[in-house]
């Protein structure tokens, strides 16, 4: 049996090579070879090696001594594809640029910046950041399954909005930063980032208003269940809703505590928080000017993973359909009942009034009999319950179960789901 330094591990001259150190047994070999009492053939039969290995130690003892019998490093002397000094200094550079930049978003600068030259693989990129010690070791992460959602899927800009407050933090002079941001879930475009003063739905819609007229309006509209998206009147509208509504789009609310239905937003925040507020700006003004300069760069030049590395101002489109433009009533089918909400949120029903919503005052509900004293009451394409006669009430529709698919509400018959379809000029 031979190892693979070429020296035997059997027998000779009664002593076990087990027990003799592998550079012992080369020197002695060299020692034998220099005074060469046997031939070069009996010698290596002797030690158990082919003379190939021989021929091989024995030179390197002439031109190096003892140090050539050593192990050697089997790495080439030359490498023709090593990436030069100023490849590698760009990278570091450009990690120095953008600290939250991987290898894929460098590699995918790199190629945009200089066309003519191929850039070096993401593999090679990460090499370079963990030599230069920009990069430090993550811990496996578990991931849920993933599971189908009964939100729309957005495969074109302007089909879904998102829009959500970040976690609010203070600036170093102590005042309170929440900002808004607002979305295209497509195209991954940022539309605002804004540090407001409230989170009321007045200074939302005063945001939302300037990002419609610049870009149009959007199909949907997708929120968590916090204020000013969602009311506490039936069917969960607020009165940004209703006028969200009233232009033709269709509100979306994921499932309370459910965060992962609305996940890219969710993960745009962390990337927002990394760039902007690590750590708070001096004061309110100083973090808005972050924000614009963070909005400036996600948009045209940070390269984004699930737009095959390329920027979302490449794959953004504004809208079809203009801003400003007039709010319509909502539309209901032929043999409907309708009735007008008053101030406090009631409307009048056979002599008595019924609770519906505040933020539906001045509006008109459409009521779909269902049965006998039975009525689904509408507003829209939204269902905000069953007015039952005999109890005189308006029963809310049941919650989806925490750990089953929202399904979505059943719109009224031979009305396309689309929120301009339920609502007239």
């Amino acid at each position: 049996m031979v190892n693979t330094s070429g020296w035997p591990l059997s027998q000779h001259r009664g002593m076990s090579w087990k027990q003799i150190p592998l550079m012992e047994q080369r020197l002695r070999f060299v020692l034998e070879w220099q005074a060469n009492e046997l031939s070069k053939a009996e010698l290596c039969r002797r030690y158990g090696i082919q003379r190939r290995i021989g021929y091989k130690w024995w030179q390197r003892y002439q031109q190096f001594g003892v140090e050539g019998l050593r192990d050697q490093s089997r790495a080439p002397h030359s490498s023709p594809q090593q990436l030069g000094a100023a490849v590698v200094d760009r990278i570091v550079e450009l990690r120095g640029r953008f600290p939250t930049w991987g290898a894929p978003k460098i590699r995918a600068h790199l190629e945009r910046s200089f066309p003519g030259e191929v850039p070096p693989a993401p593999s090679t990129i990460g090499e370079v950041l963990r030599q230069a010690g920009l990069t430090r070791p993550q811990g496996r992460r578990r991931r849920a399954p993933p599971r189908s959602q009964p939100l729309a899927h957005a495969v074109q800009p302007n089909q879904v909005w998102t829009i959500d407050f970040k976690g609010w933090f203070r600036t170093a002079d102590g005042a309170r930063c929440e900002p808004l941001t607002l979305l295209d879930a497509a195209s991954r475009y940022l539309f605002r980032c804004q540090a407001v003063s409230s989170t009321s739905g007045s200074q939302v819609r005063r945001w939302l208003e300037a990002a419609f007229r610049e870009y149009g309006l959007p199909q949907r509209i997708r929120s968590d269940n916090g204020a000013p998206f969602v009311g506490i009147g039936l069917g969960g509208l607020s009165r940004l809703s209703v006028w969200w509504l009233k232009l033709g789009i269709l509100p979306e609310r994921i499932r309370p505590a459910t965060p992962s239905e609305n996940g890219r937003h969710e993960r745009f925040h962390l990337t927002l928080k990394q760039h902007t507020a690590q750590p708070p700006a001096a004061h309110l003004r100083a973090q808005q000017r972050r924000f614009d300069q963070f909005r400036q760069h996600y948009n045209h030049e940070r390269p984004h993973e699930a737009l095959g590395q390329q920027p979302p101002a490449l794959f953004y489109q504004p809208s079809a359909r203009p801003y400003p433009c007039p709010l319509r009533e909502p539309l209901y089918a032929c043999g409907w009942l309708q009735r007008r909400v008053e101030k406090r949120g009631q409307m009048r029903w056979r002599g008595g009034k019924l609770f519906v919503g505040s933020a539906l005052a001045g509006e008109a509900v459409g009521l779909e009999a269902v049965g006998e004293g039975l009525y689904r009451v509408w507003y829209g394409p939204i269902p905000l319950g069953l007015l039952d006669e005999r109890r005189s009430r308006i029963v809310p529709p049941p919650r989806p179960r925490r750990r089953q698919p929202r399904r979505p509400a059943t719109p009224p018959a031979g009305v396309d789901t689309a929120a301009d379809e339920f609502f007239k000029a």
